[in-house]
């Protein structure tokens, strides 16, 4: 039912608008409100600190203000992702929902609560030269598979569309073409038509009007990426939401940008159309999905307002895609959403009443199973629900929550809390200092160097212990490779002996790819071992020292341990190989060859040369950047316990006149009181 019709009733229909995106954040907002608990006991520390606590505050609050949980959505072209970011977000129109298969661009939108003096900004990167020649020279991703199975007809073809849309772009960007590449655009505004501009193909220029004005997909060719800056008073917290094009376009541009969005964003929902839902057909979705744990997956079938009886049909499409999953290993766990982006839409405009008549009794069947009468009274709220909208972003919330929340909670309530300790000891000190001098068993000067020295070592150590690992991950994947490689090849010989040249052999590199994921969850035990062991040992060693230097109880000073840093799936195991393409492609690969030792030798050569980038990226990439996030983090800690140190030992040398100021100004039983419950509340952060 329409309740809301007049333009006097804008401000009614913001604020229960604001009560619709908000239905399904709960669990978000109990997370916030725990966030802004940790980040007042951060504040309350900077307050009654000294300057070093001042710093390490102020480096904890900027982690906090830079805390933005991401996620990615994909799918298949015309699924409807577009709409559906519309639609959580609450702005129905905002994204253009048909951009065309040829464009490449990843849209992000941040999304924060409400701040005061915020104003929407836009920003568009283009392709650089370097980006843009490849695609133009070698036909992008796919020409290079093309042109590796020899398949020169395909490659001809790609080339020749790529021109095309060189010079379309040409038509349209005249001489400014070249100067844009690798350029940025930023906005201090941004509404349907910049948008436009930038990520929607437009039509056909005619004559000779291509060069000037601002039509709708004047630069999407060239656009690589979007970020968008916006408020919405119903979140909780900031987020991030990244609308990435369908991952089947014809020259595979996508496929690589589509990777690097889910390993940026870690939570991923996937997006199918109820009619497509998920089959066989999708392998480079499922190979992308496969890679990405089942707690950070979300599988959304969208338009389900188009089914003639979505309460009966929702049932076989969870069946479908479960049973698709299973065959092809994907993420059976993952949690599967059934709902209609388009009924959400129309919930948010209060336009109900404008909803086709197909979708109006689409939606009456699922709201009430078995019902004969399509003339269900339903209000904005209840349609909001039954869009799915609600269920999504509890499902996104509680990853939220549990994944990437949970873990800045922790790392930022160990270091206050660490922080904490160092202030309660050092008033421990000075107490000690001035009611009755006490001797440490090693002087200042030494404890100073063993200080130094120990936290210099212990990263070395982990530094050590990690390229140790890294090169055992490199021998192995090689191995893994060098084993499918002589595997595969064994395999063609036998075909040719059977069967000889006339019949197509086809090989599956799903073996491939399970066994190089077996290895990165190898090296995801071994760098998280690691990284625990390293911080158990530096604990033990800091708090002797702090024991010995200081003359006071081994656990005078409680240290808390930083947790590693999450492992980031190996999406790039997802990545198209010239295995995956067909029969076709083989069909045309295998006519140009002569010979058993010309097929076995052009075999090994084309897959180690498809499979070894793979390898690359997960040694090169992953690997050494997951070995430098815990480095860096471990780094870190060690920095945190040099700082404690550091205010420790200038407490311990403290002039009698200094001691007596320094009680003076922090004797105050309420600052202890205080200082005390700020140490309580931060060891149940850094507990968790």
């Amino acid at each position: 039912m329409n309740v809301l019709n007049s333009s006097d009733d804008t401000a009614f229909r913001e604020a229960a608008q604001s009560d619709l995106l908000a239905a399904g954040f709960s669990g978000l907002r109990a997370f916030g409100q725990s966030f802004d608990r940790l980040r007042a006991s951060v504040e309350t520390l900077k307050s009654i600190g000294d300057e070093n606590a001042i710093r390490r505050a102020d480096r904890m609050l900027r982690q906090l203000d830079q805390f933005e949980p991401s996620v990615t959505m994909i799918g298949q072209i015309k699924s409807g992702k577009t709409s559906l970011v519309n639609a959580l977000i609450g702005a129905p129109d905002l994204l253009p929902a048909d951009v065309n298969p040829w464009t490449s661009v990843v849209t992000s939108l941040h999304l924060y609560p409400k701040t005061p003096d915020f104003k929407n900004s836009a920003s568009f990167r283009f392709f650089d030269a370097d980006e843009w020649d490849k695609l133009i020279s070698g036909g992008g991703r796919i020409g290079e598979l093309a042109s590796r199975a020899g398949a020169d007809e395909e490659l001809d073809k790609i080339k020749a569309q790529v021109t095309q849309m060189r010079e379309k772009s040409r038509a349209r960007l005249g001489r400014k073409f070249e100067m844009l590449l690798g350029q940025q655009r930023d906005y201090g505004y941004f509404d349907k038509d910049l948008i436009e501009r930038y990520v929607c193909l437009g039509e056909e220029l005619d004559g000779d009007s291509g060069a000037g004005g601002d039509s709708q997909g004047r630069f999407a060719d060239i656009t690589k990426s979007a970020d968008l800056h916006m408020q919405r008073t119903s979140l909780p917290i900031p987020m991030c939401l990244r609308d990435t094009p369908g991952v089947n376009d014809t020259f595979m541009m996508r496929e690589q940008i589509t990777i690097r969005a889910i390993r940026d964003s870690r939570i991923c929902v996937v997006v199918l159309s109820a009619h497509q839902a998920l089959s066989s057909t999708d392998m480079a979705l499922i190979r992308l999905i496969s890679q990405v744990k089942s707690r950070d997956a979300i599988v959304f079938v969208n338009r389900i307002d188009e089914l003639s009886d979505p309460a009966t049909q929702v049932p076989q499409i969870r069946e479908s895609i479960a049973a698709t999953l299973r065959k092809h290993k994907g993420p059976q766990d993952a949690e599967v959403i059934c709902g209609s982006a388009l009924w959400a839409s129309f919930a948010l405009q209060f336009k109900l009443d404008d909803m086709p008549t197909t979708s109006a009794a689409a939606l009456a069947r699922w709201a009430a199973p078995g019902h004969v009468d399509t003339a269900v009274c339903l209000e904005e709220h209840d349609v909001w629900k039954l869009s799915g909208m609600p269920a999504l972003q509890a499902a996104i919330g509680k990853r939220i929550t549990e994944g990437i929340g949970a873990a800045i909670l922790q790392r930022i309530g160990a270091s206050a809390k660490n922080v904490a300790s160092g202030l309660v000891a050092a008033d421990r000190i000075v107490e000690q200092e001035v009611s009755n001098h006490t001797e440490p068993s090693i002087n200042g000067r030494e404890a100073r160097v063993r200080m130094q020295a120990l936290c210099t070592d212990h990263k070395k150590a982990l530094e050590a212990e990690y390229d140790d690992i890294l090169s055992a991950f490199s021998d192995r994947m090689e191995r893994v490779q060098a084993s499918f490689l002589e595997r595969a090849t064994a395999s063609l010989v036998q075909h040719l002996e059977k069967f000889g040249e006339a019949t197509p052999w086809t090989y599956d590199p799903a073996g491939l790819r399970v066994l190089l994921s077996s290895s990165h969850k190898v090296l995801g035990r071994n760098v998280q071992s690691a990284f625990e062991k390293a911080t158990q040992d530096a604990v033990l060693a800091i708090s002797d020292l702090y024991a010995r230097a200081f003359g006071m109880g081994p656990q005078a000073i409680e240290i808390a341990r930083p947790n590693p840093p999450q492992v980031p799936p190996p999406v790039t195991l997802g990545r198209t190989i010239a295995l995956d393409l067909g029969a076709s492609w083989w069909k045309r690969w295998w006519v140009q060859r002569r010979g058993y030792k010309a097929y076995a030798a052009s075999f090994y050569d084309l897959i180690k040369s498809e499979t070894s980038p793979v390898i690359s990226e997960l040694r090169d990439d992953l690997a050494r950047c997951l070995r430098d996030d815990a480095v860096a983090v471990f780094d870190a800690f060690l920095s945190e316990q040099m700082s404690t140190f550091e205010t420790l030992d200038r407490r311990k040398r403290a002039s009698p006149e200094e001691l007596r100021a320094f009680v003076k100004q922090n004797a105050p039983q309420a600052r202890r009181k205080l200082l005390q419950n700020t140490l309580e509340t931060l060891s149940c952060y850094a507990e968790a």
